[in-house]
């Protein structure tokens, strides 16, 4: 304990001082002087101690601390010198051959070593599956359970063998799974001969088939299941039932001595007649046997819910058909062999097959073991590998025929008994490429692969409708080069083609193009809305709209054989369309053309047929200025009478080859071009006496009722000329009212030329009020002015 402490900056006699003012106060601190000068003493030894002992640590410690360092020191150059010594050696090593040598001395013991090891390996290897195999068949045929139980575990020794890595050369890896299959042949052949004893017993199949199954010949059946069980339950395919490829071993071994042998029945020709019946009808007749007497093991024992949704396994007659296809699935790829080397057998071949495999899926529900998508049928396994060669016969025959309905000359001719007066009319060989269309559509329609439906349509069907389309295109090419004087000039025409357009000829070529477009049209549209060809769109834009979620739009999903050919399944209105909308667009096109073309002729013959009767008719000449007082005695001009004979020559053809529809719609068109040529050629052109615009007016009626008898009200396209003949055909002078009539109309029925023509060109005004007078709606003033003007009497009195 310290004295005295002194702060920094105060000096030591200060602090002494300090101390001796607090101890020292009064006169009787001095009587303490020695005690305190005793403490001071002693703390003054005890500072002195303690300075004594940090002298002589402090030396301790500074002796320490050299000899560390230089133990360190020594460690250090030990260290250095053991590197030194390594690095040496490892040179020294690096040099010499001695460890290479030594190694290599020592691998072949080590191999051998290892040989050995291996080799003690696979023998304990082999008698584990040795063992396993005895003990699987100690279990047979009695307790098939119990036998499975050593067999697992070899299937999964033999699985776990085929995991390890390095397994390839090791034989010993094959061997067990030789074992392995070979142990479970031997276990069926063992069950399955125990079931087999007991038929023969029973000589199945010589049994009623509304008989019932014993006791003993069910625990064969269900001894069976058992041991197949653990393979259903791990199989990733459909696998037969053993119990009933035990049973239908002798329907089998019947269908190879009827239709793999050497018997007549074996043709290949006798597919549809013998084989294929045989087949159904040997199913129909035990499908109640099996139902009956094992359906209710079946449920019992694939109760687990993987398997009960699979009929090939708890329905017997889909497990029996099940072991019952190999021998038909080899027969038919036989038979598909010989078929592809004869086009016209293929042909028959595929469609009986479809049939067989509908008759199988529908008359015995059986949907090969997967209920969502149903039974591809051996169809499908056919096509797989024949598709090609089977669609290149299919779209070669149909393509000969389609060059045969082209080239017939019967086919070039309208088919009149097609359809009953006031439809369409098609020629022979429209009808015929529909009927072809059809039977291609019989063809593909049971296809289960929308590419193979894809593949007919487009590459068979729509090429025969495009090139029917383009037949029809050409006749109206050829047509219009032959009947323009343009084209006759270009590519000249032969006598034999002119004189096939005489008379009805050029109507009969443009309906034959109308007819069969229409018929085409018409069909196509029909078939837009059959099952069939609907479910085909909805496949397509459901393809299509799959494609288009993986791909840009713009990139396009269709296939170039389909493309432009349908409708874009990726348009906003493509709900609303048809499989065949571009198709019957193009047809409904090549209809309206030729419509117009048939107008068009039609309008040129009456041009042509009426030039006299136009032309050379001087209607002041015709009898005197006297009223007829019999107009029924009159009779048509002459110059009138071979128009008339062409015109209802040219409906009554007309109305046999079109449609009651298309026959009003051209003639309208058609009438409207004559009451043209008969209002600007004559009404307005000629000058008329009284007698010549009666005449003009009888001969118009003959016109007109000769059109009635053909389109009732057809003559209303006659209203203009109509009306204009009324007009021109006013009396001179007031006639005579009849005292009976009553109908107030006086004032109409007195109207004389002069006054009709007073008003007339008065103004329109009045003009307006002589037509309203005479109940004519279709004239205007101007009309009625040009009309009056004709009459010969209004020029011959212009001072009225």
């Amino acid at each position: 304990m310290a004295l005295f402490h002194i702060h920094p900056g105060q000096s030591l006699d200060t602090r002494v001082e300090d101390y001796l003012d607090d101890k020292l106060q009064t006169a009787a601190d001095l009587n303490t002087l020695d005690g305190l000068l005793a403490n001071v003493e002693t703390q003054r030894n005890q500072l002195q101690s303690q300075l004594d002992n940090a002298t002589k640590e402090l030396d301790e410690a500074r002796r320490t601390t050299a000899g560390r360092k230089e133990s360190l020191q020594q460690q250090i150059n030990d260290f250095n010198q053991l590197q030194a010594s390594i690095d040496t050696r490892i040179k020294i090593a690096a040099a010499s051959d001695a460890p290479d040598e030594t190694i290599a001395r020592l691998q072949r013991p080590m191999k051998k070593l290892q040989h050995v090891e291996l080799a003690h390996k696979y023998l304990v290897l082999l008698q584990d599956v040795e063992k396993l195999r005895a003990e699987a068949r100690s279990h047979l045929p009695e307790s098939p359970k119990a036998a499975l139980e050593p067999y697992a575990k070899l299937k999964e020794l033999s699985l776990t063998l085929r995991t390890l890595s390095g397994n390839e050369s090791l034989h010993m890896v094959d061997y067990v799974e030789k074992v392995t299959e070979s142990l479970w042949s031997e276990m069926k052949r063992i069950m399955s001969a125990e079931l087999d004893a007991t038929l023969a017993k029973r000589h199945w199949p010589k049994v009623d088939p509304q008989s019932e199954m014993d006791d003993e010949w069910l625990a064969c059946f269900e001894k069976l299941i058992d041991l197949q069980l653990p393979e259903i339950a791990h199989s990733n395919i459909i696998v037969p039932l053993l119990p009933f490829d035990v049973m239908t071993a002798i329907f089998v071994a019947e269908f190879r001595f009827h239709f793999m042998s050497d018997k007549p029945t074996s043709s290949p020709q006798s597919m549809g007649t013998h084989c294929f019946p045989w087949f159904l009808t040997t199913i129909e007749k035990w499908q109640d046997f099996f139902r009956d007497n094992v359906g209710h093991l079946l449920a019992a024992k694939f109760h687990d819910a993987s398997i009960t949704e699979q009929t090939v396994y708890i329905d017997p007659v889909c497990a029996l058909i099940t072991s019952m296809l190999p021998v038909m699935r080899e027969k038919v790829h036989a038979v598909a062999e010989e078929a592809i080397k004869n086009p016209a057998f293929l042909s028959n071949f595929v469609p009986q097959l479809m049939t067989f495999d509908e008759n199988v899926r529908a008359r015995f529900s059986y949907d090969g073991g997967d209920a969502d998508k149903g039974w591809v049928g051996l169809t499908g396994e056919i096509l797989d590998k024949h598709f090609d060669r089977w669609f290149g016969v299919e779209r070669e025959m149909a393509l000969e025929r389609f060059e045969q309905i082209l080239q017939s000359q019967e086919g070039r001719k309208i088919d009149y008994d097609y359809a009953a007066n006031g439809k369409m009319k098609p020629t022979y060989a429209a009808v015929r490429v529909t009927d072809l269309l059809r039977a291609v559509t019989g063809k593909y329609e049971r296809l289960r692969k929308l590419k193979h439906k894809i593949k007919f349509l487009t590459d068979i069907q729509l090429d025969i409708l495009d090139g029917y389309h383009d037949r029809l295109r050409g006749s109206l090419e050829a047509y219009q080069s032959i009947t323009s004087t343009l084209g006759r000039t270009l590519h000249g025409a032969t006598k034999e083609q002119l004189a096939a357009l005489e008379g009805t000829g050029s109507l009969e070529a443009l309906c034959k193009v109308i007819g069969s477009s229409d018929h085409i049209a018409n069909v196509l549209t029909e078939w837009s809305d059959e099952e069939f060809f609907v479910v085909l769109w909805e496949e397509l834009q459901s393809r299509d709209a799959q494609r288009s979620k993986r791909n840009s739009a713009a990139s396009g999903t269709e296939p170039d054989s389909i493309l432009g050919r349908v409708p874009s399944t990726l348009a906003e209105k493509s709900n609303d369309s048809g499989i065949f909308d571009e198709t019957v667009s193009a047809y409904s096109s090549r209809r309206k053309a030729a419509e117009q073309l048939l107008v068009n002729a039609l309008a040129d013959i009456h041009t042509k047929v009426f030039r006299n009767y136009v032309n050379k008719v001087q209607w002041t000449t015709v009898g005197d200025t006297a009223v007829l007082d019999d107009p029924s005695h009159t009779s048509v001009t002459p110059e009138l009478d071979e128009p008339l004979r062409v015109l209802q020559r040219n409906l009554d053809f007309l109305t046999k080859a079109l449609s009651t529809a298309t026959f009003r719609r051209v003639w309208h068109q058609v009438l409207d071009k004559l009451q043209d040529l008969l209002w600007n050629g004559i009404l307005l052109k000629q000058s008329f006496t009284t007698l010549g615009a009666a005449q003009f007016a009888h001969d118009s009626g003959a016109i007109f009722s000769l059109v009635e008898r053909f389109i009732p009200g057809g003559s209303a396209a006659f209203d203009s000329l109509r009306e204009g003949l009324q007009l021109l055909n006013l009396p001179t002078a007031t006639a005579t009212a009849d005292p009976a009539d009553t109908s107030g109309d006086g004032e109409a029925t007195g109207l004389t030329l002069k006054r009709a023509s007073d008003g007339a060109f008065t103004s329109n005004e009045e003009a307006r009020k002589v037509l309203e007078a005479l109940g004519l709606e279709a004239l205007t003033p101007v009309d009625a002015r040009y009309i009056l003007q004709r009459r010969v009497e209004n020029n011959e009195n212009v001072g009225w």
